[in-house]
């Protein structure tokens, strides 16, 4: 009798250990899968949003360089003047200060050198150390950001400025002000793509589509440039306005879907 009492214990026992065994796998793997599934039980699918729209804002900056000598506070006035003169011409053409923002103030010393192989203690013709360099005068560069927002004055503007002191005008380049509802748009075109695939994935592999797991997002950038060198001007250029079209531009958006397989 102790013995079949023994017996049964044992394969109690036994029972129970398989139970928790299986339950606890079985734990583990719900777990894991839960927290990180792994690549045979999901699969990624990629979509594209591209909206096409007309840029709404045109951007440049120009600068004012000023070149003298050692005498600072009046290098400083000289190159102030012609910014503020620069400055009055925007805002006279309808250009709001919060659209004009200083991005550098910079001062410079030149500097004078000398050959060296020229100087020397044992030269028979300079017969002395090498002097060091010095300092001959002073170069100030201030430039600005300017923000356009009626277009038809884009061409009026750049030729303006620079008749009204500033000697470099550059990196003209269009875009969206408030690009946002833009980027919704392509990025809800972006998905609905991307889900329509991983339909169309699981019904030829043979599976279910399962929860979402993971999105990935991406730009591509959509401002357009002229360049540095194409809206470059000089003072000393014709003050003939420029003809500038905008044009168009494409928002895109990508993004990239990882779903559970059933």
């Amino acid at each position: 009798m102790d013995n079949k009492i023994k017996n049964y214990l044992g394969i109690a026992i036994v029972v129970a250990i398989f139970v928790f065994a299986a339950g606890y796998l079985s734990y583990v793997g719900t777990y894991s899968k839960s927290i990180q599934p792994s690549s045979y039980r999901s699969f990624s699918v990629s979509g594209e949003g591209k909206i096409t729209v007309i840029p709404d804002i045109a951007q440049f900056t120009f600068s004012i360089i000023t070149e003298g000598g050692k005498d600072i506070v009046s290098l400083q006035k000289d190159n102030t003047d012609k910014t503020n003169k620069a400055i009055d011409f925007l805002k006279a053409q309808g250009i709001e200060a919060k659209d004009i923002k200083t991005t550098n103030y910079n001062l410079e010393p030149r500097y004078k050198t000398y050959d060296c192989r020229y100087y020397s203690p044992l030269s028979s013709v300079n017969p002395s150390p090498c002097p060091p360099a010095e300092i001959v005068g002073y170069t100030i560069t201030q430039t600005a950001l300017v923000k356009i927002r009626d277009f038809v004055k884009i061409g009026d503007v750049l030729s303006g400025v620079v008749s009204n002191g500033a000697n470099s005008v550059s990196s003209l380049t269009f875009t969206i002000d408030d690009p946002t509802a833009i980027e919704n748009n392509a990025r809800n075109e972006a998905i609905s793509q991307a889900r329509t695939k991983a339909d169309q994935v699981a019904q030829a592999g043979g599976f279910t589509v399962g929860r979402l797991i993971s999105i990935e997002e991406g730009y591509q950038p959509y401002y357009y440039g002229l360049g540095a060198e194409s809206a470059k001007f000089d003072s000393a250029a014709p003050s003939a306005a420029p003809v500038i079209e905008p044009g168009s531009q494409e928002v895109t958006v990508n993004v990239t879907l990882r779903y559970e397989i059933q």
